[in-house]
């Protein structure tokens, strides 16, 4: 699970892959949340190329995002790979797992289709989520800063600090025949992360919660996603214990609720989609280059866990020196849009995306292709962010490549 991070012992929740196809005078647009952790390179691809073949559809106009929660698993089939070439002790997937999986959605996407309904609005609604995201920037009482308020957190300075910049709306993006609501699609920004490192595979808080809106709100298919929440954890409201899950969960169902009551519908007459190409510069720092990573994986001496991540870094390599870029894509409805964006994009591309929509929601959700670990803003880099230290494959200069991308598709 985690890329590595641990093996499974038990599966707490089954994890779902969940999600709709629009159809229409255009070409398919297919929409999948997947309780996984990442699905990243040639993996991704895999995702996007069978959806695409099950739904009569091209890998582009294929929306797969991952929840992101650390409980389940890390694709990566080309990094799996490499490990296994290099005789590593590390692991970061099954791929032939992976490959099974993601035939059982396809299949489920060609069974779904003859029995498709007619769509004849659109829903868009939102409530604030009370005390569940807090930003993992603290300005500390002496005025230095940390970056070290993670997913589960004990230090009462950290805890006491200000949420600092997040999103604190949950939206909701609902499909309705008639007065029949087909799909209810919500969307947060915060890693899904309360406790963890016991081996059990879990879907963690927001399973709970959609769970809790399927008995409460029976009848549509509940759909969540992850926004952008690279630097945004659930840190300043739980210690750890089973106890807060429990809180975290419950908040984030009454936001589903409230944005579920809160919905306006609209006639849906117009669905364009947009794209645009995003290209990222690999991360080039000591300890990131091709030969870094290299040396890494090929020596014995190095914990399992780091040639996960030098693998996982080749990986992205690879697919850079193949020339794939990286698709940018926003659904625009008319009065409401849904943005994908890649890997673990920091907080402020979100809110960036729905400033340029000016009135017009937008739903965002994260963790598309997510080869390049964290996309952080470049004040992150400057103040040293030390969740940068790993898992983040990227250049500083970043930033500047990701607005132009969001703004490509959202002014569109």
């Amino acid at each position: 699970m985690g890329g590595g991070i641990e093996p499974v012992k038990s599966v707490a929740d089954p994890l779902h892959a969940r999600g709709c196809v629009l159809l229409g005078p255009e070409k398919p647009v297919v929409i999948v949340s997947v309780e996984w952790c990442e699905i990243r390179n040639e993996s991704y691809d895999e995702w996007r190329s069978l959806l695409a073949e099950a739904a009569g559809t091209e890998p582009w106009r294929v929306l797969v995002s991952a929840t992101h929660a650390h409980n389940a698993p890390v694709m990566d089939a080309g990094a799996e790979r490499l490990l296994r070439a290099a005789s590593a002790t590390g692991s970061v997937c099954d791929p032939a797992f992976g490959t099974q999986a993601v035939k059982r959605v396809a299949e489920a996407v060609r069974a779904a289709l003859p029995a498709a309904k007619f769509a004849t609005h659109y829903g868009i609604g939102q409530a604030r989520v009370q005390e569940v995201a807090s930003n993992r920037r603290v300005v500390l009482p002496d005025g230095r800063i940390s970056y070290a308020r993670m997913s589960r957190c004990k230090d009462p300075t950290l805890m006491a600090a200000e949420e600092g910049t997040v999103d604190p709306w949950l939206k909701t993006l609902s499909f309705w025949s008639g007065d029949e609501c087909l799909i209810a699609l919500h969307s947060y920004a915060v890693h899904p992360m309360s406790y963890y490192g016991q081996g059990d595979v879990t879907a963690d808080f927001p399973g709970l919660a959609l769970k809790a809106m399927r008995a409460s709100h029976p009848g549509p298919l509940h759909v969540y996603a992850s926004g952008c929440s690279g630097n945004v954890t659930a840190g300043k409201y739980n210690d750890g214990s089973h106890e807060a899950r429990l809180r975290l969960a419950t908040r984030l169902h009454e936001a589903m609720a409230a944005a579920m009551q809160s919905t306006t519908r609209h006639s849906l007459s117009t669905a364009m989609l947009a794209r645009t190409e995003l290209r990222l510069e690999p991360r080039s720092s000591p300890g990131f280059t091709q030969a870094a990573l290299e040396a890494i994986l090929a020596d014995a001496r190095e914990r399992p866990f780091s040639h996960c991540l030098a693998a996982m870094g080749l990986s992205w390599r690879a697919r850079l020196a193949r020339g794939t870029p990286i698709d940018v894509c926003a659904l625009h409805l008319g009065k409401a849009s849904l943005l994908l964006l890649p890997a673990e994009s920091y907080v402020e591309y979100q809110l960036h995306a729905q400033e340029l929509a000016g009135g017009t929601p937008v739903l965002v959700m994260g963790y598309g292709e997510s080869a390049p670990g964290y996309i952080p803003i470049e004040r992150a880099w400057a103040e040293r962010d030390t969740n940068l230290h790993d898992w983040c494959w990227v250049a500083p200069g970043s930033e500047a490549r990701m607005k132009a991308a969001i703004e490509a598709v959202i002014r569109r």
